[in-house]
């Protein structure tokens, strides 16, 4: 008996915890591996470097009910002409609040990146085949950090070895939404495609555990189970 309870505890623990890619504001290239410039773009990508100044931000949110144990940032960029992930690290923040300006910065660092994969080709329509701009994901691992429910700005700039760049692309799908800029180390603005006029959405992906807030009789029946297996053990020692 005291075996199907704890089993029945351990299954409403491991229920809590689900590791899992917890955001995703992709995709970042079609289905055919490129990233085309949408109607009247003439951007290939927004300047995100971060030993001048330049930044990108954009938001998320955690639902409610829900906490995030944030372990690693995934980012996406690209220096023209490289041939090869050229990337060593990104400075980044996750702000909490309405606007990335204005909201609470929650964490922050400078941290070493690793090659997450090549992910495609950023192009044009009559450039399908170009290969000069290859996208890269670009993983940085941080010290685990907690996240409420709420809203969220994540904001990221990259440095490289490539002459140019890094260069941030939009997403594949040329969405339009909020993505925000600073240039210089000045304050974020709302990004606009410099061809279409249209504001767009970045692709980046935050990772780590996502952890449920069990309702009060979950709880219950942890806390009820685990006095059962504590009296079971007394007993036990007592026999």
């Amino acid at each position: 008996m005291m075996k199907k309870i704890a089993f029945a505890v351990l299954a409403l623990i491991a229920g809590v915890t689900n590791a899992a890619e917890l955001y995703n504001n992709g995709p970042v290239v079609d289905a055919t591996g490129v990233s085309v410039l949408g109607p009247g773009a003439t951007t290939f990508g927004f300047g995100a470097q971060s030993g001048v100044g330049n930044f990108v931000a954009d938001d998320f949110n955690v639902t409610a009910g829900k906490s995030w144990n944030v372990s690693s940032l995934s980012f996406f960029g690209y220096q023209t002409g490289a041939g090869a992930f050229s990337f060593t690290s990104a400075t980044w923040s996750i702000v909490s609040g309405a606007d990335v300006n204005s909201g609470t910065v929650v964490a922050s660092g400078t941290t070493g990146v690793t090659n997450g994969g090549l992910a495609g080709y950023r192009v044009t329509e009559t450039t399908l085949t170009n290969k000069q701009r290859g996208i890269y994901k670009i993983d940085a691992d941080i010290t685990d950090i907690t996240l409420g429910s709420g809203h969220y700005w994540l904001t990221w700039g990259l440095s490289g070895t490539g002459l140019s760049g890094p260069w941030q692309p939009p997403t594949s799908d040329a969405r339009e939404g909020n993505a925000a800029q600073a240039t210089g180390g000045g304050a974020f603005a709302t990004l606009e495609e410099a061809g279409s006029g249209l504001s767009v959405e970045l692709p980046f992906a935050v990772n780590g555990t996502v952890t449920a807030v069990p309702e009060p009789e979950t709880y219950a029946m942890m806390l009820g189970g685990l006095g059962l297996i504590g009296l079971a053990r007394r007993r036990a020692r007592r026999g």
